[in-house]
């Protein structure tokens, strides 16, 4: 299995990755392909697929923000089964980010991920692969030791029309295995910077991060 970055919306590669995000995601957590040329232009966004036999088997975004020093998994999808794709991903993903954290000169404090809430959420059957299962997601990275960060959590629809996207919880995963709380004037930097490509922020979204810019901290709790 090779592990491809994709820098163009004109790679083959794209078109095979933005498919697969199409068959797991529902439309709302989707960006449309063209809209990807620029994010994918930018060196501090990176995009990598799982290529087996020539097709995308599965995809990560992450980024890491070097004054913050933290990263963020944006999205892991594996597309097929009994590849050990996840292990893959998860293994490539670490490699990158301690060779990016190395020149920063320090180790990353953690990575934030969105994790959808299965007892909250409606219906994601996410394309009907079971390793994208809600609930198996949530308790797989309950065990690599992610945690929510408390506080009642929604996000911009990335189709950009304003609506607040809730059932997912902001998540964190504390490199250190230690902490029990992030200051939540980093949480609101990381937002605000994070979805500053969508103008049309909810209502509900700004409330949120009023409420939090009124706090000293945020709990790490279980998942």
């Amino acid at each position: 299995m090779d592990y491809i970055r994709i820098i163009s919306i004109d790679q083959p590669l794209f078109k095979k990755m933005h498919e697969l995000m199409q068959k797991v995601f529902p439309p709302e957590e989707v960006l449309e392909a063209a809209l990807w040329k620029e994010p994918l232009a930018d060196p501090g966004i990176r995009v990598y697929a799982a290529v087996h036999q020539g097709e995308v088997v599965g995809t990560t975004e992450y980024r890491y923000l070097e004054d913050l020093n933290v990263a963020m998994t944006d999205f892991t999808i594996i597309g097929r089964e009994g590849l050990g794709v996840g292990a893959f991903l998860a293994s490539k993903r670490m490699e990158d980010l301690t060779s990016l954290a190395a020149r920063n000169g320090k180790p990353i404090l953690g990575m934030f991920a969105e994790i959808y809430d299965p007892y909250r959420a409606e219906d994601h059957s996410f394309g009907g692969i079971k390793p994208m299962d809600p609930f198996v997601r949530r308790e797989v990275l309950s065990h690599l030791g992610y945690k929510k960060l408390n506080f009642p959590y929604v996000h911009p629809s990335w189709k950009n029309d304003g609506e607040a996207v809730s059932e997912l919880d902001l998540c964190f995963l504390p490199f250190d295995g230690k902490t029990s709380s992030l200051p939540a004037s980093l949480v609101v930097t990381f937002l605000k910077r994070y979805y500053s490509v969508l103008p049309n922020k909810p209502e509900a979204w700004q409330k949120m991060i009023q409420e939090l810019e009124g706090r000293e901290s945020v709990e790490l709790l279980p998942i």
